[in-house]
């Protein structure tokens, strides 16, 4: 049970908690309860009759009207003298902080409690118990008891915070909140060596929520605090209050990973769907999450429960709107330093944003967040389902608008580096990304399992395919052999591209990138196109000759050098068997290769030799077309001129002799030009 922590400071000391007024009108031993109504033993007949909610108090008058200012206005204004019932439906607190009231207003002892103080404050500001009509009020004895028991105690602030809920908007107008949620933060941000009050703790890993082992760690002096030590109590509040309490937190200057695995730890108590998705992902996505995140990671998931004031409360389910709520509000308050929290809880988060439909901003604002620390996603996290009709199976928009925030944010790095050294120093505390070409090469090993894995998809077009392939710049990839596994994947899924297709698909690997392995599977795979597998085995060809190149060169330059290696037979016996057996495998796979590189160019160059006879076999037949045409068309016009002459000689025999021979010699330059 939670007790109340009573202190005596600043030498008041305020009776363990029991309350009490010296002056009253009625004698009586107490209240007694009747079935759903509350009556004062005494021997006076009751005047009047007040009902908050079900519950009716059979009182007095005096009493009340000597204390509570709203009393005496509600029997002023009714005009009514005769008046003897009284209903006070929207009293905060209820029926149990009226009691306490009514106790006090008959001089009855009120035991004050962390857990009745809220309400009781509440309900005496509604009743108007002010000093003006009696020294030592209930407003005043409560507000003394909040500030010097109650905040200067770690529970009983979260006890009070905790029963809140039900007082709004009276205990934010008190400022009931944002003084236990400052309590809260300060304490929480005190140096855990100094702590000496108690706490809940965060149970053991593989220990199940038992009801009968259930103890409250208390530190001795030689016991060690550890820094999360507050996370358990500070995950009970509400997410409104909660807010408050990490911001409050932030402002006295908590480390931001700290805050980080606070914000993890309630969500993975809160959002059920956030626990059923990290047990696969979470070792793999503590890649360059720091020592405080992977502490929330090995979370405790019992049963989400505590004991507050004495009763076992449980946590109730929480609904679809509370869960969008509390995925909001979560996201607003991350701190934003990267690796504040692991890249695996934001993309946990950033799955049941778009399942929730959390507000478009606040999950771009989150995408922004994952591309920040892009390089440390694993690929569980990343299959996101697609939550739209008609669509792929996984969000495949979704991881390229990852990625795109990635490269932005390389971008930005790379360009102005004076600031990011300095954003280094103050806020990433060792995270070092500047220039860092392993983050690339890393994403590049994530997109393309990821392309692998989506490829299956028959849904998935060859645009959104070759758009994420192609995103990442070419220097990112030092080996396309998960680029081609994953064309491949894609060619098994979908047989009927056509020729033009396929090839633009292959056009996003780079063949000269393939490992050997991947060279020799290309080259007996039928799915690629002709050209494809040329050019692989022509890259093949280029690295085995570039490889024998070397060697011979080496072997040169070994020869020069003989007096400091004996000979080769020395040089052989210091290699290692395994080295020398992986030498002779390989030597016999680029013999092979070489063999079937040689036999597909002796192929090409035949094929080539056949292409030119048939090309000159055409080239002569076509002109053979063309020049036989030419010739009858000469001959037809010279039968026409000789025609034309012999009509002349009938018709002009008349002439001289001279005449006729000067048109006989144009005559036979026609013949002769035909």
């Amino acid at each position: 049970m939670w007790e109340s922590e009573t202190e005596s400071v600043g030498g008041r000391d305020y009776g363990n908690g029991v309350l009490s007024s010296s002056k009253h009108g009625v004698k009586t031993d107490g209240f007694e309860l009747r079935g759903q109504s509350w009556y004062v033993a005494t021997d006076i007949p009751s005047d009047l009759e007040v009902q908050v909610g079900d519950v009716n108090f059979h009182l007095h008058k005096y009493p009340l009207l000597s204390r509570s200012g709203k009393m005496n206005r509600i029997l002023y204004e009714s005009r009514d003298p005769d008046l003897n019932k009284i209903a006070l439906d929207d009293l905060p607190g209820g029926p149990d902080a009226f009691e306490l009231a009514a106790r006090f207003c008959y001089g009855i002892a009120v035991d004050l409690t962390a857990a009745n103080i809220s309400g009781l404050r509440c309900a005496a500001e509604y009743l108007e118990m002010t000093e003006d009509l009696e020294e030592g009020n209930l407003i005043f004895k409560t507000e003394a008891f909040l500030s010097y028991v109650v905040l200067s105690s770690w529970r009983d602030s979260i006890v009070v915070l905790k029963s809140c809920e039900k007082l709004s908007p009276w205990a934010e107008n008190l400022q009931i909140v944002r003084r236990c949620s400052e309590s809260i933060a300060w304490k929480a941000c005190a140096n855990p060596k100094g702590i000496r009050w108690a706490y809940t703790g965060r149970a053991p890993k593989d220990s199940g929520p038992k009801w009968n082992d259930m103890k409250d760690s208390s530190p001795s002096r030689n016991q060690q605090v550890p820094p999360d030590w507050w996370f358990e109590d500070v995950s009970l509040l509400r997410i409104d209050h909660y807010v408050r309490v990490i911001t409050a937190i932030k402002v006295k200057g908590m480390r931001f990973e700290l805050i980080g695995a606070a914000i993890m730890h309630y969500a993975e108590k809160w959002l059920t769907g956030l626990i059923s998705d990290a047990t696969g992902a979470r070792d793999e996505g503590s890649n360059g999450s720091n020592s405080y995140t992977s502490i929330s990671s090995s979370s405790w998931k019992g049963g989400l429960h505590m004991i507050v004031a004495g009763t076992k409360d449980d946590l109730p389910p929480v609904h679809s709107k509370d869960q969008r709520m509390i995925i909001e509000s979560l996201i607003s308050i991350i701190p934003p330093q990267k690796d504040s929290v692991s890249c695996s809880f934001l993309l946990r988060l950033l799955r049941m944003a778009n399942m929730m439909k959390v507000a478009p901003a606040l999950v771009t604002e989150l995408e922004k967040r994952v591309g920040m620390q892009f390089e440390q996603a694993t690929l569980p996290d990343l299959l996101i389902p697609s939550y739209n009709k008609n669509e792929t199976m996984y969000d495949v928009d979704l991881v390229q608008r990852l990625l795109e925030h990635f490269l932005v944010q390389e971008q930005i790095e790379s360009s102005s580096p004076s600031r990011q050294s300095f954003s280094d120093k103050h806020m990433y505390e060792g995270s070092h990304r500047i220039n860092n070409p392993n983050a690339k090469m890393r994403v590049a090993r994530l997109v393309d399992s990821y392309l692998t894995e989506v490829s299956r998809d028959r849904n998935l077009s060859l645009t959104k395919f070759q758009v994420l392939a192609e995103a990442l710049p070419e220097s990112a990839r030092t080996c396309d052999d998960g680029l081609y596994r994953a064309v491949d994947s894609y060619l098994k899924a979908h047989p009927t591209l056509s020729e033009h297709e396929r090839k633009r698909l292959c056009r996003v690997m780079d063949c000269q990138k393939l490992s050997i392995d991947a060279c020799m599977h290309a080259a007996q795979n039928e799915r690629l196109p002709l050209r494809v597998v040329v050019q692989v085995l022509f890259s093949e060809q280029v690295k085995i000759s570039n490889a024998i190149a070397n060697s011979s060169l080496k072997e040169a330059g070994e020869s020069q050098y003989q007096p400091v290696i004996s000979n080769r037979k020395s040089l052989l016996e210091g290699t290692p068997q395994s080295f020398q057996e992986g030498w002779t495998a390989a030597k016999k796979d680029i013999n092979t290769l070489k063999f079937e590189l040689e036999s597909v160019k002796t192929k090409y160059l035949e094929l080539q030799n056949d292409m030119e006879n048939l090309q000159r076999q055409f080239d002569k037949m076509v002109k053979q077309k063309q020049t036989s045409a030419w010739s009858s068309g000469w001959r037809k016009l010279s039968k026409f001129t000789k025609m034309t002459t012999l009509e002349s000689q009938d018709n002009g025999h008349q002439l001289p002799n001279a005449a006729e021979q000067t048109r006989k010699t144009p005559r036979r330059w026609r013949n002769s030009i035909s």
